[in-house]
């Protein structure tokens, strides 16, 4: 694996050139992590010629193995090799606050959309929600389901997440546990880990380099460690703080951590973790959850920013704050993670026993996803044929005919407006 000979140092680049940059991808950026992979690949690969095909590969296999949302790890990574740590922030600010902001404004205005035109489009959101998700569990389970042993995995954890208290956070941790144990067991044979497909064109003669990939984004083993330490000291130490009497604020940061901690496989798996911390304990409502994550369809930049919106419909923060709550609390785990594997990626990948784990976990997350395309997902939004109808029209738009996101959103809100009219 190999770096740019050219790549300066982080001195001589600037935070700004990198906000700049990553701001317009956060303009433009509709269709989800894969369809990002894509943009990055276009504009700092073959554009601007920050890194070189190999590198970015890497990058995306590294990104696609951890816990959080891949593509903007994938940016984080980039920024951090252009102007250092303050560069990552710039690519995760830059990427990250369109679409945060576009959909704190819609947590504002939701509450004027009354009558008939109102409703309708509040219901054509929670529609599309079932279209989007059912997608992603296809394409899911198309890349990651794809011999008979996955597939079990896969269809075993969908009936353990309807039977056995369905969508909780508990139940969802047990299962990805058993998916990492039944990968162990059973898919040592499975290809090995790969990136998300990207065009490979021939390298120009300045794309190679000696140079391993952790040597080049400058993160030491210390640094590393004090990431991963401080991951799981979040992770474990927030819920029993919590359980002791935190305030409200600090349960509001834990809940979004721990979903944003447990993310495997793709933006969608947070739905089921983010409706048990939020609907279930009474939070927010079915109805105000799946039509802001139908909003989030209709946005450029990270799914994650879904945060954004439930941190500023929550009644129990200053919605600015609980917005900011949202998106540091889900970003943060899958950042430290990252920064903490990436000196010992070359030899993670190649461990046979840690390939098969992640093959497991894998598939265990298509089974978690089409647990939640039932319930919550089905069984809140499709109340009659014609809801059929729209969310069938909705998935075929993107299966079949491959349509933006954002246009099956404005589909479906039209539809269910005029299902709504008198």
């Amino acid at each position: 694996m190999a770096l740019t000979p050219h790549v300066p140092s982080h001195a001589q680049h600037s935070p700004i050139e990198v906000l700049r940059a990553f701001l317009k991808l956060g303009l433009i950026s509709f269709g989800g992590p894969i369809a990002h992979v894509g943009y990055f690949r276009a504009e700092f690969v073959t554009r601007r010629g920050w890194l070189d095909d190999a590198t970015y590969s890497d990058l995306v296999a590294l990104c696609q193995f951890l816990p959080g949302p891949a593509s903007s790890q994938v940016g984080f990574s980039i920024g951090l090799m252009r102007a250092g740590y303050l560069g990552a922030l710039a690519a995760w600010t830059g990427f990250t606050m369109p679409s945060a902001c576009a959909l704190v404004l819609f947590a504002y205005g939701a509450h004027a959309l009354t009558g008939p035109a109102g409703v309708g489009l509040l219901h054509g959101l929670k529609l599309v929600a079932v279209s989007i998700v059912a997608q992603a569990v296809l394409g899911m389970a198309r890349t990651l389901c794809t011999d008979p042993q996955r597939a079990c995995i896969a269809a075993l954890t969908a009936v353990l997440m309807l039977y056995a208290s369905a969508g909780s956070s508990v139940t969802a941790i047990g299962a990805i546990v058993l998916g990492g144990v039944a990968g162990l067991l059973v898919c040592r044979s499975t290809s090995a880990l790969t990136p998300a497909p990207t065009p490979t064109p021939r390298p120009t003669p300045t794309q190679t380099s000696p140079h391993a990939l952790p040597a080049a984004i400058g993160i030491s083993r210390r640094v590393a460690f004090a990431s991963l330490t401080a991951f799981t000291l979040l992770l474990v130490g927030l819920p029993v703080y919590c359980r002791i009497g935190a305030p409200r604020g600090v349960e509001l940061f834990a809940a979004f951590y721990r979903a944003g901690a447990l993310v495997f496989g793709g933006g969608h798996v947070v739905l089921p973790l983010l409706r048990d911390a939020f609907v279930t304990p009474g939070w927010v409502s079915d109805d105000t959850f799946l039509a802001g994550y139908g909003a989030a369809q209709a946005v450029p930049g990270p799914l994650f920013t879904f945060a954004a919106y439930l941190g500023t419909v929550v009644e129990t923060t200053h919605r600015m704050t609980g917005a900011a709550l949202g998106l540091l609390g889900i970003f943060l785990p899958g950042m430290l993670i990252l920064m903490g594997t990436l000196p010992f990626w070359e030899t993670l990948r190649t461990r046979p026993g840690a390939q098969a784990a992640m093959r497991g976990i894998n598939a265990a997350v298509v089974g978690i996803l089409g647990a939640a395309l039932y319930d919550p997902l089905w069984t809140s939004s499709v109340q009659s044929l014609r809801d059929v109808g729209v969310a069938l029209i909705g998935f075929a738009l993107l299966t079949r005919w491959h349509v933006r996101p954002l246009l099956v959103v404005i589909f479906a809100a039209l539809a269910c407006i005029a299902l709504e009219s008198p």
